[in-house]
């Protein structure tokens, strides 16, 4: 099935959204029609000729063209409401000026510059309700003009039109800075890449790098494409991608990512992704895809507008008739203030609150380092009851690492353990040999090593005969010690010591855990892993914890934990069902690409404040979208009362849907430079 992707010029409010959704969705062939305000995109697919979209979307008074082939954005005065614009002030002067030099002349530029401003709003309007859409703004608009030309308000009349122009125009530069701000990761990834070939260095589009090939990055140059390190260390400014202030060190065997600065060192990296496949790529796109998806605040608001504008529709026309009709007041005052009504029943203000906000938590979060794959994660992280979280691999490095030795010194038992260990895959002989390197110890040569995989090693070291397994090998008890893995060691035959492993917890796992347990009431640890082991960091971490858990069982306690809504953290195949079951799934990055796939949130990096960061970042966008939506109301219930005792007219009417929208907006962006 075909799909296609348009950009949409003119595509400023989130009414207009609505509007261009409704027209595609009715032609014959659309099958799923997405339209996001803040990406300014139209997302279609099914099978509908390209004539049929245009005729269907241009009447609205909107343009499609291609994203790829998109040009800069002209300036304000060139666009078709700067020029709108510039007419209607240009006449509201030229009016003003005769009232003093040609007072005749006055009122009839009023009206001519009233009658030319709304023209194109009135042909919006039509085309909207042909398309089965309500009374929007520019019908409101448009009525509210025509009203007030009829009863001799040409002045007013003039300036409704060039103050609405003027609020259009502003709301325009809104929308626009915030799709720069949502695009400006992928803008961070160089276009081209110092390619190491067998002739030389070649400087090629990032495009025609492939998967494999070797690329050198300077000190000082934004990495081109994600890869892995082959040669060189140095730090690099991860700040973009993941949130981490810190500079970030890099050694053979490191990942990069594009888009991010390498302050020092020189690095030659092999690329392990296409550039269309980058986590910078990747983010922007599940960004562009999540702001399409209406959250179910949208859609609660969404259907609250439709029955608020109606509803001032209907009080409009009561303040117009009734007061004349049944106490025989005078019709004109009362139709004005109808009209000022019909303004302030617009509900821009009021559809953009929610859709701004959830756009701006989503595209801040991807600046972050968290994937949103769809808009209503943002609801279910701000109002989580329930965090489960995997042991192994999520709270947890995942591999075990030498806690301590008991019995005899470090140097003189470890050199001698290491040098049989050499010979060995077993994730416990890396643990030792990781200790070793990193205090620096001699490695002595082993001979007539004998292993028996899963219970020890055996062999001659400088002359001694040892050996390093289990208790069980060994014909011992272990020492109890919570939850630890026990190796003993035996020289010539004889017991000298105990090497404990541990699962270590991941480096910032008990900051994020603090900062999470005061987000979130109830968080508790899941594992498959043995009682003492899971209680031992369960303990540490200050959670509740549950052990000796099967896929299934993990599963059955999300559907039946009672606290909803509950979300689920993990990195593992076996946790893919859970990711799938809870109402909120967030997957490490670097586990498996099916709990990646199940989970509807996704960490760029495998750091626990990462998820900390964005549970906070979902409760400011809850909290932004409610000051959102309490300043939509809030301002036009002020203006609707004044407006009812007299107090205010037409212009202020304007100003009141104008206002609320702009605040709104500004409102939003905040987020994008939300800090915690």
């Amino acid at each position: 099935m075909d799909e296609r992707t348009y950009q949409v010029e003119g595509l400023d409010c989130a009414d207009c959204a609505v509007k261009i959704e409704r027209a595609v969705k009715k032609l014959p062939g659309a099958v799923e029609v997405k339209v996001a305000y803040a990406t300014g995109t139209l997302t279609v697919r099914g099978e509908l000729p390209e004539e049929a979209l245009r005729a269907a979307v241009e009447p609205l008074g909107y343009r499609l063209k291609a994203p790829e082939k998109e040009p800069p954005s002209p300036p304000w005065y060139q666009s078709a409401k700067g020029k709108s614009f510039l007419v209607a002030a240009g006449f509201l002067l030229a009016a003003f000026l005769s009232g003093y030099l040609a007072p005749a002349l006055a009122p009839w530029l009023y009206r001519a510059g009233a009658v030319l401003g709304v023209f194109p709003l009135a042909k919006k309007a039509l085309a909207n309700l042909k398309t089965g859409g309500f009374l929007d703004i520019n019908a409101l608009v448009t009525l509210a003009t025509g009203g007030a030309l009829v009863i001799g308000a040409e002045a007013e009349a003039l300036v409704v039109v060039v103050l609405f122009l003027l609020g259009e125009l502003l709301e325009g530069e809104s929308a626009r800075r915030a799709r720069e701000a949502v695009g400006a990761l992928a803008r961070l990834v160089p276009e081209r890449a110092r390619v190491l070939t067998e002739d030389g260095v070649r400087e090629l589009s990032v495009e025609a790098v492939a998967p494999g090939e070797r690329v050198q990055v300077p000190a000082g140059e934004r990495i081109p494409l994600d890869g892995e390190v082959l040669e060189g260390r140095g730090a690099v400014d991860e700040a973009m991608l993941t949130g981490e202030s810190r500079p970030v060190p890099k050694e053979p065997g490191s990942a990069v990512y594009a888009g991010t600065v390498l302050l020092e060192g020189d690095l030659l990296i092999r690329v392990t992704r296409p550039t269309a496949e980058s986590a910078v790529a990747r983010i922007a796109r599940m960004v562009e895809a999540a702001s399409a998806e209406k959250s179910p605040w949208v859609r609660a608001i969404d259907r609250f507008a439709r029955y608020y504008t109606p509803g001032i529709v209907a009080l409009a026309a009561a303040v117009a008739a009734l007061p004349p009709l049944l106490f025989a007041e005078p019709s004109v005052p009362w139709l004005y203030k109808s009209l000022a009504l019909l303004l302030i029943g617009c509900p821009c203000a009021l559809v953009l609150s929610a859709p701004a906000a959830i756009a701006a938590g989503i595209a801040r979060a991807g600046r972050m380092g968290v994937l949103v794959k769809e808009a209503a994660a943002l609801e279910t992280a701000a109002g989580l009851k329930t965090l489960a979280l995997d042991k192994t691999g999520t709270v947890t490095e995942g591999r075990p690492r030498l806690a301590e030795v008991r019995g005899a010194p470090e140097a003189e038992i470890l050199p001698l353990v290491a040098a049989l260990e050499a010979h060995s895959n077993h994730p416990l002989a890396r643990a030792v040999l990781e200790r070793v390197e990193a205090l620096g110890l001699p490695v002595p040569e082993a001979e007539e090593v004998h292993a028996v995989p899963g219970a020890y090693l055996e062999g001659r070291v400088a002359g001694r005969r040892v050996f390093v397994g289990s208790a069980k090998a060994a014909g011992l008890t272990p020492p109890e010690d919570a939850g630890r893995t026990a190796s003993a060691v035996l020289v010539d035959g004889k017991l000298v010591a105990w090497l404990f492993f541990e699962d270590a917890l991941r480096e910032d796992a008990r900051e994020a855990l603090s900062a999470i347990r005061r987000l979130v009431p109830r968080v508790v640890l899941l594992s498959g892993d043995r009682a003492p082991a899971v209680e031992r960091i369960a303990r540490e971490l200050g959670v509740d914890f549950r052990a000796e858990l099967l896929p299934e069982d993990k599963l059955r306690f999300l559907k039946e934990e009672a606290e909803r809504p509950v979300g689920m953290v993990g990195d593992g195949v076996n946790d893919a069902p859970a990711l799938a079951a809870a109402d909120l799934g967030v997957a490490l990055k670097g586990g498996t690409d099916v709990a990646l796939k199940a989970a509807n949130v996704a960490l760029v990096e495998p750091r626990l404040m990462g998820l900390a960061r964005f549970l906070a970042l979902a409760r400011a966008t809850r909290a932004n979208l409610y000051a959102n939506v309490a300043i939509a109301l809030g301002l036009k219930a002020v203006f609707l009362v004044t407006t009812l005792l007299g107090a205010t007219g037409l212009w202020a009417a304007v100003l009141a849907d104008t206002g609320a929208t702009l605040l709104v907006t500004a409102n939003a962006l905040r987020l994008l430079v939300w800090r915690g």
